[in-house]
């Protein structure tokens, strides 16, 4: 990506340098976090297991980070300043305001507004505190583990939970809780498959609107991005994980969902385009 000269987010809260224990999960905390994994094919409460820890505080541990990782930190701010710029255009268009999310860089363990999170709860969005999560060794994960590197495929991470923001703030996380809250497994978890294909929508209209913009994008970013969703579609993780599939048990989407819908976003740039939730669940 071409990203010299771009200005960087100062709505970030760095606490990298703050390797603290684990809090409680608040009692409305497993309906929120169901919607704000991305990245697991599995069981998306897992990490709310360890509860009753010690609060975010202060750790004796001192704590230096890498270039490499600070390299990755000025790169999430550049970002983050992209989504900004997109999105309050994008709802001045329509009418609104947008309000943007804050972004929290932490390393290990941290606290959010939806409970306790780790390394290994990957990037997620809180809504209770509107701020997206990101401990920036998932983007070495994603090149070594997953085989989904590049700077693309990590801005993608970034636009998808800055997409579920935008979810909260035009109301459709709301609408989707209260749906899932009346509907069985199979359909909560086919909600949550439509949620997460909106949020990828939206990741590519950023990346439509940012390239339109700034010409931020060169040759074999967009292939980063299509490879970095086909990467973690259900599907595939299931059967990487488990040797088989299990539809019903689908949460964020196949591999060719998730492609699909990335790339419709990256084609049009139309928001309106992104209505997960009208098209037949066999179409998506």
């Amino acid at each position: 990506m071409r990203l010299d000269g771009r200005r960087a987010s100062d709505n970030v809260d760095d606490r990298r340098a703050r390797r603290g224990g684990k809090a409680s999960l608040g009692i409305g905390g497993t309906v929120i976090v169901a919607l704000i994994i991305w990245l697991t094919g599995g069981n998306p409460l897992s990490f709310l297991s360890q509860q009753a820890m010690d609060g975010m505080g202060s750790s004796s541990q001192s704590y230096t980070p890498t270039a490499e990782e600070e390299e990755a930190a000025a790169f999430a701010k550049i970002i983050l300043a992209g989504t900004e710029d997109v999105w309050t255009k994008i709802f001045k268009e329509n009418g609104a305001t947008y309000a943007p999310p804050k972004m929290i860089l932490f390393s290990g363990s941290t606290t959010s507004g939806c409970g306790s999170a780790s390394a290994s709860t990957g990037p997620f969005y809180c809504p209770a505190d509107q701020s997206v999560y990101i401990d920036l060794s998932f983007f070495k994960q994603m090149k070594d583990q997953l085989g989904a590197g590049g700077d693309f495929a990590y801005a993608y991470v970034i636009a998808h939970e800055v997409g579920h923001h935008v979810q909260y703030l035009m109301g459709t996380l709301d609408k989707v809780t209260q749906m899932q809250q009346k509907a069985d497994k199979r359909e909560s978890n086919r909600l949550n498959v439509r949620l997460e294909l909106q949020a990828d929508f939206y990741a590519g209209v950023w990346a439509y609107h940012d390239n339109k913009d700034f010409s931020s994008l060169e040759d074999g970013d967009i292939e980063e991005g299509l490879n970095a969703a086909s990467q973690i579609g259900d599907d595939r993780l299931q059967m990487e994980s488990q040797g088989y599939t299990v539809p019903d048990a689908f949460n964020h989407g196949t591999s060719a969902q998730r492609t699909r819908w990335l790339k419709k976003g990256l084609q049009t740039g139309n928001i309106k385009g992104g209505d997960t939730f009208s098209v037949s669940y066999d179409e998506l």
